[in-house]
């Protein structure tokens, strides 16, 4: 999962940051200069990734690439 998370991101960052360079602790918005917009369609491509729904008022808690793919491990369980 967390390699498909690194793919969507970077290519979100139009592949400024490379997949391998992004770990769990790099920040969407601080580290990838991702804006509200980006995170909104980061959202919609994992919601249709992973076949799964993240409420709009959990979005705000995910700051980082590790916040992200905690959630998700927990939406899928």
């Amino acid at each position: 999962m967390f390699q498909k998370i690194t793919e969507i991101l970077s290519e979100l960052t139009e592949c400024s940051v490379p997949p391998e360079e992004i770990t769990r602790d790099t920040k969407l918005v601080a580290d990838l200069d991702l804006s509200s917009f980006d995170v909104v369609n980061a959202i919609v491509m994992f919601e249709d990734e992973f076949n799964i729904e993240i409420p709009d008022d959990k979005i705000a808690d995910l700051e980082t690439v590790g916040d992200v793919e905690d959630f998700l491990e927990e939406l899928k369980r």
